[in-house]
């Protein structure tokens, strides 16, 4: 089945509009929930840290940096992952069960059309190119999160979080 899904498409227009409108549903659509979701990741990481750093002689600006660390590598994927992986799975495998009972698939089959390529395909590679721009707005946000959560509620300074956040960043970028 994989493979009649990935085989030469028949019209490249009719792929491009399906690929289009999956990268819709599941970018656009997923979108509000990732940036709730990730507000407070951050928000909860940056205060639990504060609190298990309270009264020890660690810095405080290292709060920024767990924070930043913490969503990058591991929270902002996870998280962004299993949640699309509900919220777009469902949606998924509900569109193609509608159109298997309203016997859309079959009027495809008797049309000529590939329907494993037409049904399959658009999703996967919409799925693709929006997941990893999901994440990266899901750490960006979770990193705002921490900020929002430290900052304004006086856990410390604009100074300290922004201190932390880029402590040992160009070192780990630059090699």
């Amino acid at each position: 089945m994989l493979g009649t899904a990935l085989g030469r498409p028949e019209n490249w227009r009719m792929y491009y509009k399906e690929t289009m409108r999956q990268m819709n549903d599941i970018g656009v659509g997923s979108l509000i929930i990732v940036v709730l979701i990730s507000i407070f990741i951050g928000a909860v990481t940056a205060i639990q840290f504060a609190y298990q750093l309270d009264g020890t002689l660690v810095p405080r600006y290292y709060i920024g940096y767990i924070v930043r660390d913490s969503t990058i590598i591991e929270l902002a994927p996870t998280i962004t992952c299993l949640v699309l992986a509900g919220k777009v799975g469902s949606n998924m495998a509900a569109e193609i069960g509608g159109m298997r009972q309203k016997e859309h698939i079959d009027a495809m089959e008797i049309m000529g059309v590939n329907t494993a390529s037409y049904l399959l395909r658009p999703k996967i590679l919409a799925a693709l190119i929006v997941i990893p721009m999901l994440v990266a707005i899901g750490a960006f946000v979770s990193i705002m999160g921490g900020y929002l959560a430290s900052v304004p509620t006086g856990l410390m300074s604009d100074a300290e979080y922004v201190q932390g956040f880029v402590r040992s960043f160009y070192r780990k970028m630059c090699g």
